[in-house]
């Protein structure tokens, strides 16, 4: 059975099993060695990460090609003005090219948000405000730049939605993880069904008999028997056939 887990992870924690340096991993965290990450969270990021053991179901979560959309919810320095969300509605040009257009709307502070330890740095004569973004790119540090890009810094972001998945709906406190059925995520059943489908269609190309049958019925192969017999077994069957 495919196993597709939803982490909650906290800010300072590095997307990666392995530490280097006293890092705090999922490791400290998960304990399944057989889940890959589906889409990485930076360091100093938080919310929705997605595990699963699947090579297939994680190309279909993080390549761009599938369009799966992400949603983040960011706080950025200073009031955002509608100018700079028409910017990243229409696209915006990074130094490895123009973004794909993304959903940006101005929102009050989430009632639901958990403290970030440690707190981001105030400013006292600089105010902040909050935006919701979706895209559905893979660029490295893609939000925090675009933001940037339009004059507002990111000072924190949580990712937190993934396709249909939905942090908020499964109700994950920081640091929380919790396996997913995959039956209720339309994307996922899709797959799955493909690969049963799949597995289904290789089983019965193997098995024994269908091996034989198609042997049976390929004339190629008789025409290949004829011309791979010893000249002298064909000689013998000729003089069968000139006596019949």
């Amino acid at each position: 059975m495919v196993k597709i887990l939803a982490f909650n992870k906290p800010f300072n924690v590095h997307s990666q099993f392995r530490s280097e340096d006293q890092q705090i991993t999922l490791s400290d965290f998960i304990r399944d060695p057989s889940l890959r990450i589906a889409g990485r969270l930076d360091r100093d990021s938080e919310g929705l990460l997605l595990l699963t053991d699947d090579g297939q179901l994680n190309q279909q979560i993080t390549h761009p090609k599938h369009k799966q959309f992400k949603s983040y919810i960011v706080q950025v320095e200073g009031e955002i003005t509608e100018n700079a969300l028409e910017q990243l509605r229409r696209g915006v040009m990074l130094k490895d090219g123009m973004t794909l257009p993304a959903k940006a709307e101005k929102i009050t502070e989430p009632e639901w948000l958990w403290e970030r330890d440690p707190p981001i740095r105030h400013r006292a004569n600089i105010p902040t405000s909050w935006i919701e973004i979706q895209i559905c790119e893979g660029k490295n540090r893609q939000v925090r730049r675009m933001t940037a890009a339009v004059g507002f810094p990111t000072l924190r972001l949580i990712r937190t939605q993934i396709g249909s998945v939905n942090l908020i709906d499964l109700g994950l406190a920081l640091g929380e993880s919790t396996q997913l059925e995959f039956l209720f995520y339309d994307e996922f059943r899709h797959l799955l069904k493909q690969k049963n489908k799949a597995q289904e269609t290789t089983q019965i190309n193997n098995h024994p008999k269908n091996s034989v049958h198609r042997k049976k019925n390929n004339p190629s192969s008789g025409r290949r028997n004829a011309k791979n017999q010893n000249p002298s077994t064909r000689r013998t069957t000729s003089r069968k056939r000139s006596q019949g």
